[in-house]
This record gives structure tokens, sequence and C-alpha cells, in this order.
């Protein structure tokens, strides 16, 4: 599959939860937050959300900026974001390896899990570097590797097949937000656990998140229910005394600026 039908596959699986995944956005919503301390204080610039999903944080965006572009791959989620939106978005349906915007037309890009399902990721991040004014910022949030080692470590013990993403490690994402253009001036690494009532609760939360789809899976179809049951078995090695399934997702988000030439 080539990288670019792979992400129009990713794009369906993100449109497909549309209505649901301002409900299943828990880890979205605490990521975005954590950014907004790193926001420009100036009112009078333009914002690029990139991977605007449903708009949630687009909206916030633009309750603070003059100018504010939500873009996304998914027409599904621009259409439930321009129904549920602030008016003055702009929104545009696009890749984010071809942005539609100028060379130096942006004074800050802000994308919230978004970038983790981008391969190869450094023309990404060029693309991002193109269209920002020189001393502009990109504000991010990834997920890298150790994400969901729980759900992993026990599909190991069932088959060598891949179910679940792979994602880059942080020393590779940080050496890509350095160059000669660029610069990452501020960032933070964390864990963040959250609770499931079972493992079903969490495969429908990632199903939610559009964050089921595996690029390189071998198997066709889902698990048959004998795999199934042998991997929730042994996700009970993780389970805590409460009963609750706990999931890891390794976030890493920061701060990067745009070099002058």
């Amino acid at each position: 599959m080539s990288e670019l039908s792979s992400r129009y596959k990713i794009a369906r699986s993100f449109g497909s939860a549309s209505a649901s995944y301002d409900i299943s956005a828990r880890l979205q919503r605490y990521c975005g937050k954590h950014l907004m301390p790193w926001l420009p204080n100036r009112n009078d610039l333009s914002v690029l959300d990139l991977g605007s999903g449903t708009g949630f944080f687009t909206d916030l965006l633009a309750s603070r900026y003059q100018q504010v572009i939500g873009l996304d791959i998914s027409n599904k989620m621009l259409n439930f974001a321009k129904d549920s939106r602030n008016s003055s978005i702009h929104w545009l349906e696009a890749d984010a390896y071809k942005i539609p915007l100028q060379d130096n037309s942006v004074d800050f890009i802000y994308s919230n899990l978004m970038i983790q399902w981008c391969d190869p990721l450094d023309l990404v991040l060029d693309e991002v570097m193109r269209v920002l004014k020189p001393g502009g910022l990109f504000i991010f949030s990834t997920l890298v590797d150790g994400t969901l080692f729980e759900l992993k470590s026990s599909w190991a013990q069932v088959d060598n097949d891949k179910h679940v993403i792979d994602f880059k490690p942080v020393q590779e994402v940080r050496s890509l937000l350095n160059g000669n253009d660029r610069k990452l001036l501020n960032d933070k690494a964390e864990d963040i656990i959250l609770e499931y009532e079972n493992v079903l609760h969490l495969a429908h939360e990632l199903k939610g998140l559009g964050a089921s789809h595996v690029p390189k899976k071998q198997g066709k179809g889902l698990a048959g229910k004998e795999k199934w049951k042998k991997m929730t078995t042994s996700y009970q090695d993780f389970q805590e005394p409460s009963g609750i399934y706990p999931a890891t997702y390794k976030v890493f988000s920061g701060l990067v600026v745009k070099l002058s030439s």
C-alpha cells in the first residue's frame, strides 16, 4: 500500500468516527489543553489548525485569534466542524503533505495529536516550515513509541501479526524538529494513562479516535474470536486491583520556531 493510500484509509477511519469522536476524545482534550500555555499572547495573528478534526480546538483558537483556518483530510470531519463551530473559521479539505497556503503566510500552526499518522514525518514538517512566516511557531502534540504497550504486549502473546500501530521513538521526532530552518524551543514528554472498564471499551475508544488503522497489518478482517479471547486474557496481567484496565499513551509535545533565513 502506498503512503498516500494509507493516509486516505486513515482519513476514512477518522471520518466514520466524526459523530462519536468528541465523546471518545479524552486524550485529545487533555493534550490540547496542555498546549494552551504555549500559545502566543497577541490576538492579531493568523493560525492554522493542522488536523482540525471536529474543530473543538479550532473553535477555541477562533475565540482568541483574528484569522483561523482548520485543515483536515476528512470531508466528514470538516462537515461536522462547519455545522458545529464558529462561522468565522475557514475550513480546508487537504493533505498535510500539500497545504494549499502560500509560503511564509501563517503566524503559527497548532497541531494536536495528528502528526503521528504522518509517515514520512519529515516531509510534513518541511511543509509546516514552508507555510510558516520566519519567526512563526509550530505548537504540537504527538504520540511516540511506548504508546499502548499493554495492548502490544498482550497481542504478542497471541501471534506475530501487527495489531497495534508503531509510533516513532521520541529521539527520532526530536531530531526532525531541529534543523537549518527550525529550532525546538521547548518540549515535554509524558505518559498519560487512561482507564477502561474492559478491553472492548479500549477497542471501541481506539476506533472512535480513528486509531484502529494499522498500515502494515498482514491478516485481513477482524481477529478471530479465539485470538481476541487469548489477547484479552493476556491483558489481565495489567489489570489493576480495582478491576480497571489501563492503557498508556506516551505523548510528546513541543514548541518549534521557524528560523529567519
